[in-house]
């Protein structure tokens, strides 16, 4: 009877071995004639360009949307979304927030209790006061 090796297949984890962004597009609304917008137009006219260039992976669309507040839209590979309003911001704020949402998972924002996590369990288990030996008082 032949022996077969177990094929063992690795557990995908982000960043080992090829990194995927998790940012699949960017929705940019603006208003023409809005005073609220001017960051943004001027964000879209200069430096958007550039932000395209560097960033092939991610959809840009570009929409105007009147009488309204400007709007930057994250579409996460989860399915989330999430809108960043730009109201009265210079371009360069416009672009910081644009790349806070490049570099955001789409996951909502969630308290860290522990500063390490891990999907292995601790080698030595789990610490009691209970374990090693007693003391006496």
């Amino acid at each position: 009877m032949p022996l077969s090796a177990i094929k063992t297949v690795a557990k995908a984890q982000n960043g080992v071995g090829a990194f995927i962004l998790q940012c699949k597009r960017l929705d940019f609304h603006y208003s023409n004639w809005a005073g609220s917008s001017r960051g943004m137009n001027a964000f879209i006219r200069s430096q958007l360009p550039v932000f395209a260039k560097n960033n092939p992976q991610i959809e840009i669309r570009v929409s105007p949307r009147g009488n309204k507040h400007p709007v930057i839209i994250g579409h996460y590979i989860n399915g989330k979304t999430k809108p960043i309003c730009v109201r009265n911001m210079t371009p360069e704020g416009v672009r910081e927030k644009t790349e806070l949402l490049r570099d955001a998972s789409g996951e909502k924002l969630k308290r860290v209790n522990k500063p390490v996590t891990s999907l292995n369990e601790s080698v030595r288990g789990i610490w009691s006061p209970f374990h090693g030996a007693k003391i006496q008082i």
